[in-house]
């Protein structure tokens, strides 16, 4: 019967192997480069000495219309939130210069609630 070869690794060369591994290599790579033959030996190392979330990225694959669909997405918005932007300083403006009219006519200017226009519409129905 053949003996089994039980192989132990220094502290060093473990984090040497996770660093390998934090710098891009794959662990397929690794085992081999090294000759380290237990499946899950290098994967255990990375739980011990590196952070959980290491290397996982969110890959997002899109076809070119796609991606050119997402900028005149992202394009519109950034066009709304101008136009909101500059609504709300118009109206800023407008209310400040009926708060200053009101004070240098020394009354108050009621507003309505319902516009002429509005008022018409509802009543031929």
């Amino acid at each position: 019967m053949k003996k089994q070869v039980i192989k132990r690794y220094s502290e060093a060369f473990k984090r040497q192997v996770v660093g390998e591994y934090k710098e891009g290599h794959s662990i397929s790579a690794l085992r081999a480069k090294y000759g380290i033959t237990g499946n899950g030996t290098i994967e255990r190392w990375i739980k011990k000495y590196a952070c959980a979330s290491l290397r996982h990225e969110l890959v997002v694959i899109q076809r070119a219309d796609e991606r050119e669909h997402q900028k005149a997405l992202e394009a519109r918005i950034r066009e709304l939130e101008t136009a909101v932007a500059q609504l709300t300083l118009e109206k800023i403006v407008l209310e400040s210069s009926l708060t200053e009219a009101e004070q240098l006519l020394g009354m108050e200017v009621k507003k309505n609630d319902v516009p002429p226009s509005s008022k018409h519409a509802s009543s031929t129905l």
